[in-house]
């Protein structure tokens, strides 16, 4: 039985991760880190645990649960694991992030776009950016520390990822257009966050500015082979969760100056993601959809051909409590520890 503890545990995401953790048939949540909550009992934060988790919150000593459990999940603000990880804590125990503390190699662009000073770059290069979908050859019994990725740059990546891969698109033309729920926002009490800020009330943010784009640049640019360079806009919709990516991108001629064929553009898909669980290629004509993935750890991926103009219309949706934040972290953790990749997260999408 594998030993987990939760830094975090009563935000959104830390909530994910003990309903799913829950339900693992290998797994045992022993410590329920919050700063917020302590002495106090879980299921008095979380009415919907009642008589399912009986312990009382903890602290957020990482140092002490190091030695107490074998996985520690960080469900944290940006800057909380790099401010305390050491060498002695990751000598001890396997750590899988939520926040970006690790997920772009090179610190500089952190520290620009994060506005904060990375306090353990060190630990930086032996980070494995979790996706597994691309990654999971990297993530292994050796693995110490696993990076996390968040709900949009998941959804933004896979959405795209095939066709940068093969050349199929001219990366550099990429538009990212991003809607989220606000659960995406974190608990924590915030104005714009209010019932009457968000209801029947949908507005872009953090344009040209939001902090992912070098994110989704960095992992798109390894598929690429070069350096990418992106728009990314996000928008915040008054829905609980979800999100939605819609993707432009300037198609790359054949020889013969015809456009790649809607067959030639899904059988790419396919070789990437024909075998992958979590991953539904739709049918023709078929857009995502964030309510046919709510509550689970499912990416709906599709596409349209522009003729007209010559783009590909690429589109994906995934739940961003999910897959976008504790479904990816379980999967990362079962591939951690040799355990079947769907291990607790067999997740029917929720309707209505």
């Amino acid at each position: 039985m594998i030993k987990a503890g939760i830094i975090g545990a009563t935000g959104y995401a830390g909530g994910e991760l003990v309903r799913i953790l829950k339900n693992h048939k290998d797994v045992e949540i022993v410590w329920y880190g919050s700063k917020s909550y302590i002495d106090k009992r879980y299921s008095q934060v979380y009415q919907n645990l009642f008589q399912i988790v009986e312990d009382v919150c903890r602290d957020d000593n990482l140092s002490l649960l190091a030695g107490q459990v074998d996985v520690i999940f960080t469900a944290t603000p940006q800057g909380f694991l790099a401010g305390i990880l050491t060498e002695e804590i990751l000598s001890k125990v396997k750590i899988v992030d939520l926040s970006a503390d690790y997920r772009i190699k090179d610190v500089a662009v952190y520290e620009k776009w994060y506005g904060i000073e990375h306090k353990s770059p060190q630990f930086i290069k032996e980070a494995v950016y979790g996706l597994c979908e691309l990654n999971r050859s990297q993530i292994t019994a050796d693995t110490r520390l696993v990076a996390n990725p968040g709900c949009y740059t998941t959804c933004s990546i896979l959405t795209a990822y095939p066709l940068v891969k093969e050349g199929l698109i001219d990366a550099d033309t990429l538009i990212v257009d991003a809607k989220s729920g606000t659960s995406g926002a974190g608990r924590g009490a915030k104005v714009q966050n209010l019932f009457c800020e968000v209801n029947e009330n949908m507005k872009a943010y953090g344009v040209a500015s939001h902090r992912h784009t070098p994110e989704i640049e960095e992992q798109l640019g390894y598929a690429s082979g070069s350096q990418v360079t992106i728009n990314f806009t996000p928008h915040l919709v008054p829905m609980n969760r979800g999100i939605l990516v819609t993707e432009y991108a300037s198609l790359k001629r054949k020889e013969d100056g015809t456009l790649p064929s809607y067959e030639e553009i899904k059988a790419v898909y396919d070789k990437y993601y024909g075998g992958e669980r979590f991953i539904r290629m739709l049918e023709k004509g078929v857009c995502p959809e964030t309510k046919w993935v709510e509550g689970s750890n499912y990416v709906d991926i599709g596409f349209v051909i522009d003729e007209r103009t010559g783009r590909i219309v690429m589109m994906g949706a995934l739940d961003n409590l999910v897959k976008g934040a504790a479904g990816q972290a379980v999967q990362n953790m079962n591939l951690l520890f040799g355990l079947p990749e769907e291990e607790g997260l067999d997740l029917i999408p929720c309707f209505p």
